[in-house]
């Protein structure tokens, strides 16, 4: 039987790539500083830094929250695979026994997470959205509302509960899971939408370093080069300002209007699925539940109507301006400020007021 007493702390899988942390690594330190703090007076929130040579991102963990970091070094992690990190990240859990472990939902934190789930017997929840405490009575729930008893944990088993919401049913309603029976609790959460800290190099953190079980046997994939393809990145998740286009805009010539504006305002181009199903556009543009999950200072939707799937990928944004034909459309509910009209005509007078600023 599982004793949930011996479970403590919140471990962030601190993505890093290259040599070069991800965002949602930082984002993730943010929130399981909150939650660890939620927790427990005593309770930390630790980095796992796995790889190779990662002595010098120490620092930046640091300076964004990371109370102790666990430092996975050897020369078989320099490049990321699937078997080398699972075993090293499981062996870690197994013997130090962290309450949550928290990934971001990149295409590595997709793949690793439901390994090491599975090797630890455990719980996960993909894709959240939202992480909170439950302070003390989703077990009381869960037992009257089961037809599996939860007789066998222990009073106060359930004080450390999290709740991990994520969309649901085509992003037509949140569901809020948990994970009563087993630890660790487990979750991928969508790169965007935590905040990071505000960078403080008067932080301090302990290192401790592990030296991993690990020997070339247990890789089955060999790495023969890295290719990296030559073309323009979209990095929505960390832009400031994204102007989005949809059906709207009639067919692909639309967009040369939305990167011309994109262009002039400091942002980068995004897009409905509606338009990259349409074949206007490439997916990697995609904002929205299937997409990516963005939260800019400024969104601009331009024919975008609001498909619930889209509006759960940007509706956290600071500011939303949306342009449309229709007034009753979805977005433009949403927006903060909401330009009825035909938006061929409406964002060339914004650029031009733009040019004028």
């Amino acid at each position: 039987m599982t004793k949930f007493s011996e479970y403590k702390d919140v471990w962030v899988y601190t993505e890093q790539r290259g040599g070069k942390l991800m965002n949602v690594a930082l984002e993730l330190l943010g929130e399981g500083r909150r939650l660890s703090r939620e927790i427990s007076g005593d309770a930390k929130v630790c980095a796992v830094l796995v790889g190779h040579e990662t002595d010098h991102l120490a620092e930046e963990l640091t300076a964004y929250g990371a109370d102790r970091i666990y430092q996975i070094d050897d020369p078989l992690l320099a490049h990321y695979t699937t078997d080398g990190y699972a075993k090293v990240i499981t062996q870690a859990i197994e013997e130090r026994k962290p309450e949550i472990v928290l990934f971001g939902a990149t295409h590595i934190g997709r793949d690793l997470a439901p390994r090491i789930a599975a090797r630890l017997d455990t719980g996960l929840t993909a894709d959240c959205t939202r992480l909170d405490i439950d302070t003390g009575d989703y077990m009381d729930y869960l037992e009257k509302n089961t037809t599996a008893s939860l007789a066998g944990l222990s009073a106060g088993d359930g004080d450390k509960g999290l709740k991990q919401t994520r969309p649901a049913f085509g992003g037509n309603l949140m569901a809020t899971i948990v994970t009563p029976r087993t630890r660790p609790q487990m979750a991928t959460v969508r790169p965007g939408v935590m905040e990071k800290l505000e960078k403080d190099l008067s932080l301090k953190s302990e290192v401790v370093r592990i030296q991993p079980q690990l020997s070339k046997a247990d890789i089955k994939v060999e790495i023969l080069d890295v290719v990296k393809e030559a073309k323009e990145l979209v990095s929505l998740t960390d832009a400031k300002i994204i102007c989005s286009g949809g059906r709207g805009l009639g067919d692909a010539s639309g967009f040369e209007l939305i990167e011309a504006f994109a262009k002039k305002v400091g942002g980068v181009v995004g897009a409905s699925r509606a338009a990259v199903d349409s074949g206007w556009i490439d997916q990697s543009h995609q904002v929205g539940q299937t997409g990516t999950t963005v939260k800019p200072n400024i969104y601009f939707a331009c024919g975008i109507s609001g498909a619930i799937q889209h509006l759960a990928g940007m509706q956290t944004s600071d500011i939303i301006v949306a342009i449309n034909k229709d007034p009753e459309a979805p977005m433009m509910q949403l927006a903060d400020y909401a330009v009825c009209g035909d938006l061929k005509k409406v964002i060339p007078e914004i650029i031009e007021a733009w040019d004028q600023a």
